[in-house]
This record gives C-alpha cells, sequence and structure tokens, in this order.
C-alpha cells in the first residue's frame, strides 16, 4: 500500500492536505489525466476513486462521479472564502481532498467530486496487485 508521512510532503501537498489549500487549476498533475486505475488518499495509501467514475468537467481539477466507498470520505460544511460548499475530507488520514458539488453528470447521480492532485496518488491499474490493491480490480469494466 502507498502511503507517506506527513513529513514527507512536499509544500503544495502540505498546504492542500493539512491547512484546507486548494492547488491551481489546470496546473496540478491529474486534471486531464485518464489512464485506467485508482486515486488513494496520499497519506493513508487508502482507496478513493477509480478512473471509471473520473470525468472531464473542465475545472482545471480531477472530478469524480462518485467514490469508491462512502465509509473513506467525510463530508463536512465549507463556510471559507464567502461560500457555502461541501468540503472532502479522508477518514483515515483526516486529509483535506477537495469539495463535492451538485453539477455533475446527472446519469450518474450528479455529483461532481472536485479533488486536488496534491492530496491522491494514482496508482495504474496494471500495478494494482504488485502494491496490493488487487481486490479492486473487480471495479473495472473488462
Amino acid at each position: 500500500m502507498l502511503k507517506k508521512n506527513i513529513d514527507e510532503l512536499n509544500e503544495m501537498e502540505y498546504i492542500v492536505t493539512q491547512q484546507n489549500g486548494t492547488e491551481p487549476p489546470f496546473q496540478n498533475e491529474y486534471w486531464n489525466h485518464f489512464e485506467k486505475g485508482i486515486y488513494v488518499d496520499k497519506i493513508s495509501g487508502r482507496p478513493l476513486f477509480t478512473s471509471e467514475e473520473k470525468f472531464d468537467s473542465s475545472c482545471g481539477w480531477p472530478s469524480f462521479s462518485k467514490a469508491l466507498s462512502d465509509d473513506e470520505i467525510i463530508e463536512l460544511v465549507d463556510k471559507s472564502h464567502g461560500m457555502v460548499r461541501t468540503e472532502v475530507r479522508s477518514d483515515s488520514a483526516n486529509s483535506h481532498l477537495g469539495h463535492v458539488f451538485n453539477d455533475g453528470p446527472k446519469e450518474t447521480g450528479g455529483l461532481r467530486y472536485c479533488i486536488n492532485s496534491a492530496a491522491v496518488q494514482f496508482i495504474p491499474y496494471d500495478k494494482l496487485e504488485e502494491l496490493g490493491y488487487s481486490d479492486l480490480k473487480g471495479h473495472f469494466k473488462s
């Protein structure tokens, strides 16, 4: 299982995950990344999303229509920056991941999990078994 200690985070990863920051849109690792695989919490290594639910929302950050498991996602009211939003945090590491909005694809439930690339690590499908995530292979279409 992949994971990082807090003292191993780079500056942007620390700002996002520990200080509830947001990385710049269109200038992050996964905003336009569509390879088959999973996205895990960078600190705990717990699976959060799969590429099966990732879609291009044109917002500049990775967007997913649903989380892999509701058990690993915590939703909190966020009233920062003069807005009311729903913050998304990881349960295991209590890391800030991003926000969830109700403007996603209607055919998949209408949600858009807008996630900071700095908060997640991508695991390619062909590395799932090697890295201890083989139980997630069933979430993918053949």
